[in-house]
Parts: C-alpha cells; sequence; structure tokens
C-alpha cells in the first residue's frame, strides 16, 4: 500500500530519546514521519480522527529529533496518518497528508 504511494519504509517503531515513531518512510522529496492508528468499523471515532493537534506536534518533534540522530537536519519532510478501519472483509488502509 505505501509503496504504491511511492513511499519505502525505512524504519518500524523508530525510537529516539522523546518518544517512538511508528513508521519513518522515504520518497523522492524526503521523509514522511506517519503515525498509525487502527479501529473497527463500528468505533465512534474513526482511526484519522484519534490524531489530535497534541499527537501531531509530538509526532513533529520526534521527527526531528530522528533527523537529527541520523545527521539529516537539513533534509525535507512531512507528516502523515495511516488509518487502518477493521471490519468485515479487507481493511481498509488511507494515508493521509497532515498540513
Amino acid at each position: 500500500m505505501l509503496e504504491a504511494r511511492g513511499l519505502r519504509v525505512v524504519e518500524r517503531n523508530a525510537r529516539t530519546r522523546y518518544g517512538e515513531i511508528d513508521l519513518v518512510c522515504r520518497e523522492r522529496s524526503g521523509y514522511v514521519f506517519a503515525e498509525v492508528k487502527t479501529r473497527h468499523a463500528s468505533s465512534f471515532v474513526a482511526a484519522a480522527e484519534a490524531v489530535g493537534p497534541r499527537k501531531l506536534a509530538r509526532l513533529a518533534a520526534l521527527a526531528e529529533a530522528w533527523l537529527a540522530l541520523h545527521g539529516e537536519r537539513a533534509a525535507a519532510w512531512r507528516l502523515a496518518v495511516v488509518a487502518l478501519t477493521i471490519g468485515e472483509g479487507p481493511p481498509r488502509v488511507e494515508v493521509l497528508d497532515v498540513d
């Protein structure tokens, strides 16, 4: 799924001294740091809605820490949410860019 969008997974559950990043991906223009959320189709809150502004701010700080740790401070990067919805049938996967 991610490969079809031009993303190559560099690291899963990447640890920094400040916390963990679910997915670190590489694309042609830079890095993508993704939070993965899974919800059941009958859940009150959709998977994508479970990631609020505080979590995104934390993810941005973790991304900067990861880039510094890997000597890539100047690299272009962005945030994304990978939302998995599980129900009857195959899971639905959405990759949502965060502005």
